[in-house]
C-alpha cells in the first residue's frame, strides 16, 4: 500500500497536481511542493488552515471555500470546486481543489486532496465567454438586419430583432423560413448566384438587391455576405441587409442637386468636415482657372491666396470651419493665372440627424467690379476727407495766426497815436512796417496752401530755422518788449529743417505767443529755444518758465480745440490745437512737460522725410 502511495505522489507531482492534507485531531495542515509551488512560497514555509483560506480573494470566493471546508470538517462531505487565488508573489491563479473525507467511527478525522494550477485554461474560457457576450451583444444590436442561413438548404437557422423590424416578421416566422421567399420573383435569381459565388470565393461581397416585406412592401437593401462557418461538418452563411431607402432618396435628390449647381452661374464648391473640397461646379472652375482634379482633396483657401490676400479675413474663415460654424466674407482671390478677383463667399456647415457636420457647402460670385467701384468710392472719400481737413486747418490759421498779426499791428497803432515824439514814432513805424511784412508774408503761404488745395499733399520746403524764428520775434516785437520776455535763442545759423512754411510759421508763432501769454507774472519770464536732433527727427525745444500747466488733469486734453487752463480772456483755445495738427500733417508730433507755478517745456518733432 505505501508503495502504491509513493507512485501517486510521483504521478501527482509529474502532472504538477499538489498534495495536501489536513489532520482534524490537530488541525495541522500539510502542503507538498507543488503546493507550495502553485501558492508562490518557499520550500521550507508551514502552512496552517488560518494563513490558508488568506490566500483565496475577498468576498464570494473566500466565503465559498470556507463554506465547503466546514461542510467536509463537520458533515463529512467532499467537494471538487474551483477558486480564485492571490499568491505569496500577489499573481491572480485559478485552482481546482478536490477535497476527499476520511471517517473515523463516523466521523471525520481527516481530509486529503490535491490542487491544481488551471489559469492557462481558465483564462481562455473567460476570453471565450466574453467574445461569445460580445458576439451576442453585437449580433443583437447591430443597426443591420443578419441572417445566418444553412448552406444545404438556403434555411434561415438564425436572426437578429433588426431582421424583424426591417421584413416584418417576427422571429418565429423568419426561424426555418427559406431565405427566397425574403425576395421578390424577380430579384431571386440575383439573389442566389450571390450566395453561390460567396460559397465558392468564401470573401465579403457586397452587393444591391429588393427584398419583400411581410406587408408586401418593396424596398431596396444592401447585401453583404461575412465569412461563412462550418458547425458539425455543416456550412453556414452570415449575410447582412441594410435598407437604403433614406440615402436612395438622398442620391436622387442629390442628384437633381447636382443638375442645378452645376448649371448656375454662381461658384459652388463642396467640402468635407475637415474643409477639403470633394466637389465644385462649372462656373467655379471656370473662375478660379483649375480643374477639378486640382481642387479635390484641397483647402479651396489655400490655392486661391495671394500677396494681397487678407491673411485676418483667411484665418476668420478658418476658425468658422473649425468651429463647424457659419460665415460670409469678401476676400481678395487669385486664379490660377495669378490674376485677382473679389469673391463674396458664403459658407455653411451641414449636419446629419446626429447634428454632426459631415459637409460645408460655399456658394460665392466675382464682385470684382463692385468693390473696385467701392475703393473707387473710399479712396474719393479719403481725399474729399483730406481737403476738408485741410480747409478746416486753413481756416483755423486764417483766424489765428492773421488775428495775432493784427493784434500786434493794433498795438502799435496805439501806440504811435499815443506819442508826440516824431523820433519815436518813426521807430515805431519801422516795427509797423515789419508786422505788415510778416503779415503780407503769412497771407503768401496761405495764398500758396489755396492754389495747392486739389493736390493730395503739400510739398515740405527746406527752411532756415534761425531765420523764421528771428521773422517771428520781429513780427512780435512790441508784444516781447511789453512782456519783458527775455527770449534765448540757442539756434545755429546752419540749421535747416524741411516743412511746410505756413505750417512752421504758425507753429513758431503759437509756441512764442503762448510763452508770452501764460507767463508768470512773480518772476522774469524766459523763453528758451534749442534743438536735438534723433534717427528720424530734428526736435525744436521751447522751454519757458511761466504758469505751466497740471498734466495729471489736463494731459489728455491739451492739444483739444477750445481748451483753455488759465482763465486769459485772449485765450481761445485753438493754438495747440492747431499746432499739434500741422506737426501731424507733416508726419510729425508734439510733446509736452509741465508742472504748475514752474514752466513748461514743448518739444516738436519735425520728420525729415
Amino acid at each position: 500500500m505505501k508503495n502504491k502511495l509513493e507512485l501517486y505522489f510521483k504521478a501527482a507531482q509529474s502532472a504538477k497536481i499538489g498534495i495536501w492534507e489536513v489532520n482534524l485531531d490537530d488541525q495541522s495542515l500539510y502542503w507538498d511542493a507543488v503546493t507550495k509551488s502553485i501558492h508562490e512560497v518557499s520550500e521550507n514555509y508551514a502552512p496552517n488552515i488560518e494563513d490558508a483560506i488568506l490566500f483565496y480573494t475577498e468576498g464570494k470566493n473566500r466565503e465559498e471555500i470556507i463554506a465547503f471546508s466546514k461542510k467536509a470538517m463537520i458533515d463529512g462531505l467532499s467537494f471538487n470546486k474551483k477558486f480564485q487565488i492571490i499568491t505569496a508573489k500577489n499573481n491572480t491563479k485559478y485552482i481546482e481543489c478536490i477535497c476527499k473525507v476520511e471517517l473515523r467511527d463516523g466521523k471525520p478525522n481527516r481530509l486529503i486532496g490535491t490542487l491544481q494550477d488551471i489559469t492557462t485554461e481558465q483564462n481562455l474560457i473567460n476570453e471565450l465567454q466574453i467574445n461569445v457576450e460580445r458576439f451576442s451583444s453585437i449580433f443583437s444590436s447591430a443597426n443591420d438586419a443578419i441572417f445566418i442561413i444553412d448552406s444545404s438548404n438556403g434555411i434561415i437557422s438564425e436572426c437578429n430583432l433588426r431582421a424583424s423590424e426591417l421584413t416584418g416578421y417576427d422571429y418565429l416566422e423568419l426561424v426555418g423560413l427559406h431565405n427566397s421567399e425574403l425576395f421578390p420573383l424577380n430579384n431571386r435569381k440575383e439573389v442566389e448566384i450571390f450566395l453561390a459565388d460567396h460559397l465558392a470565393l468564401d470573401n465579403y461581397i457586397v452587393d444591391h438587391t429588393y427584398i419583400k416585406t411581410k406587408q408586401g412592401d418593396t424596398l431596396p437593401v444592401e447585401v453583404a455576405s461575412g465569412k461563412k462557418f462550418t458547425v458539425e461538418q455543416q456550412t453556414f452563411l452570415v449575410c447582412f441587409f441594410r435598407d437604403i431607402s433614406e440615402r436612395r432618396n438622398v442620391e436622387e435628390k442629390m442628384a437633381l442637386l447636382s443638375l442645378v449647381a452645376s448649371e448656375t452661374t454662381d461658384a459652388i464648391v463642396i467640402a468635407n468636415a475637415e474643409g477639403n473640397a470633394v466637389w465644385a461646379n462649372d462656373a467655379y472652375l471656370a473662375l478660379t482657372g483649375f480643374s477639378m482634379k486640382e481642387v479635390l482633396g484641397k483647402k479651396p483657401g489655400c490655392f486661391s491666396k495671394g500677396p494681397e490676400t487678407d491673411l485676418q479675413m483667411t484665418n476668420k474663415m478658418r476658425t468658422a470651419i473649425d468651429n463647424k460654424k457659419s460665415i460670409k466674407v469678401t476676400i481678395l482671390n487669385y486664379t490660377k493665372q495669378k490674376e485677382k478677383y473679389w469673391f463674396e463667399l458664403n459658407v455653411t456647415p451641414v449636419f446629419d440627424d446626429h447634428n454632426v457636420c459631415i459637409n460645408f457647402v460655399g456658394v460665392g460670385r466675382d464682385v470684382t467690379n463692385r468693390k473696385e467701384k467701392e475703393i473707387e468710392l473710399k479712396s474719393l472719400l479719403e481725399v474729399t476727407s483730406q481737403q476738408n481737413e485741410k480747409l478746416l486747418n486753413f481756416s483755423h490759421i486764417v483766424s489765428h495766426n492773421i488775428r495775432s498779426h493784427a493784434s500786434n499791428l493794433s498795438m502799435l497803432v496805439t501806440v504811435m497815436e499815443s506819442t508826440d515824439d516824431i523820433a519815436e514814432k518813426l521807430n515805431y513805424f519801422d516795427l509797423f512796417k515789419e508786422g505788415t511784412d510778416k503779415l503780407s508774408e503769412t497771407i503768401e503761404y496761405l495764398n500758396e496752401i489755396i492754389t495747392r488745395q486739389k493736390n493730395t499733399t503739400i510739398e515740405k520746403s527746406s527752411i532756415r530755422l534761425k531765420d523764421e524764428i528771428e521773422k517771428t520775434k520781429n513780427a512780435l516785437s512790441l508784444l516781447i518788449k511789453e512782456s519783458q520776455i527775455e527770449i534765448i535763442d540757442n539756434i545755429p545759423d546752419h540749421l535747416e529743417v524741411n516743412a511746410i512754411p505756413a505750417y512752421l510759421d504758425s507753429i513758431l508763432l503759437n509756441l512764442i505767443t503762448n510763452a508770452i501769454k501764460y507767463r508768470s507774472l512773480e518772476r522774469k519770464p524766459i523763453l528758451e529755444i534749442t534743438y536735438e536732433i534723433d534717427e528720424f527727427y530734428k526736435i525744436i525745444v521751447f522751454k519757458d518758465n511761466g504758469l505751466g500747466l497740471n498734466l495729471q488733469k489736463n494731459k489728455h486734453k491739451i492739444f483739444g480745440m477750445y481748451k483753455t487752463f488759465h482763465g486769459n480772456e485772449d485765450a481761445k483755445g485753438i493754438g495747440l490745437f492747431i499746432t499739434k495738427n500741422q506737426l501731424e500733417a507733416m508726419a510729425g508730433k508734439i510733446e509736452v512737460e509741465s508742472e504748475p507755478g514752474k514752466g513748461s517745456v514743448f518739444k516738436i518733432y519735425l520728420n525729415e522725410k
